[in-house]
């Protein structure tokens, strides 16, 4: 099945500007990547079955399924569906002993069709979740463990609170925060498909959440702050985001990200883990939020190297006049020409004192 090629909307010229900044020699291929049709990733839902059995099931629809990442079986690509006439031997139906899949000898290639994805059983049962691959890499980052209490800041719609679930099979405890009712609904209704009971969702304003559990004296395992940006790294996905862009956005933004930051650190526990990550390229929001942050709690965190199943690039450590500490390189940038991704941005963060 070859790759097609769409027309996008022309992006602003000061964005324009900004990314051949940031890529240089890379724009180009960056310009190129955007054009082609995401990928559709799904995420099993260990929750309420295996990453082979679904595997097998979504075989059974003549889906061809690609497992990219060796570590993280229940990460899968939908590359498309095998035409009509291309039976699976019903032999191999379920059968889960089978070494080979017969439905590998299957030819002719095809798009799936327009909401298949979303309309299939086994996402209506919760046996996966449809969310891009670097939106699943912060939780892979932070690393959830059972009967850890973990906070998810900023939650909606619930792609990550419920792999964060997924990964601490429905142990301890995770609270899911969410300031919007209408995305509040979205996020129950996430939960309750995916068959999640360990966590318990609140509305409040984010950095007022912080300062409430820092008054009862309660300490959180481990924290995602999964923060409100500009967007720049959907672009792929969500054309909107080009007319929608703006620079007064960039600039007026970092000061929310860095005061849900700045209120997470203060209820981690030591030796507690944070991911702060963002959809958008944006230094402002990314590299400038981290500098401000390390000066500010100087000898009480520590940023940590970050093991992931793609190659990110570092964090930058100058933009526009200004220089960042070293230690913002640890810092994760991952760009759609990279890894046929969205664009995405990830540290992690371990309070030491």
């Amino acid at each position: 099945m070859e790759k097609k090629s769409r027309n996008i909307p022309e992006a602003k010229p000061e964005f324009t500007e900004r990314m051949k900044n940031l890529l240089g020699k890379d724009y180009a291929e960056y310009l190129e990547i955007l054009k082609e049709q995401p990928v559709r990733s799904i995420r099993c839902n260990e929750l309420k079955i295996s990453p082979k059995d679904l595997k097998s099931r979504l075989e059974q629809k003549r889906w061809k399924i690609k497992q990219p990442w060796k570590e993280n079986p229940e990460v899968m690509i939908v590359e498309g569906k095998y035409e009509e006439g291309n039976k699976v031997n019903e032999e191999h139906s379920y059968n889960l002993t089978e070494t080979k899949s017969k439905v590998s000898n299957l030819k002719n290639l095809i798009e799936l069709d327009p909401g298949e994805l979303g309309r299939a059983l086994e996402h209506l049962l919760g046996y996966y979740y449809i969310q891009e691959l670097a939106s699943m890499l912060p939780i892979i980052a932070l690393s959830p463990k059972q009967n850890e209490l973990v906070l998810d800041l900023c939650s909606s719609p619930g792609s990550k609170t419920t792999q964060v679930a997924s990964k601490m099979q429905n142990t301890g405890t995770i609270i899911a925060n969410e300031v919007s009712l209408g995305r509040i609904k979205i996020l129950a209704a996430n939960l309750e498909r995916c068959g999640v009971t360990n966590t318990i969702v609140t509305k409040k304003e984010g950095a007022s959440l912080c300062n409430k559990f820092k008054k009862m004296d309660i300490q959180f395992d481990k924290i995602l702050v999964d923060a409100p940006c500009s967007g720049e790294g959907t672009l792929r996905s969500t054309h909107k985001t080009y007319a929608m862009w703006n620079i007064k956005t960039v600039k007026a933004l970092p000061r929310i990200q860095t005061n849900l930051f700045e209120s997470a650190l203060e209820i981690l526990k030591p030796n507690g883990t944070l991911i702060y990550s963002t959809c958008t390229h944006s230094p402002e929001e990314n590299e400038g939020v981290l500098d401000y942050i390390l000066k500010k709690y100087k000898g009480k965190i520590k940023v940590e190297k970050i093991q992931l199943p793609i190659k990110p690039r570092p964090g930058i450590t100058a933009w526009q006049n200004k220089e960042y500490q070293e230690e913002v390189k640890l810092s994760c940038r991952v760009y759609p020409q990279d890894n046929n991704t969205e664009g995405f941005f990830l540290v992690k963060i371990r309070r030491i004192k």
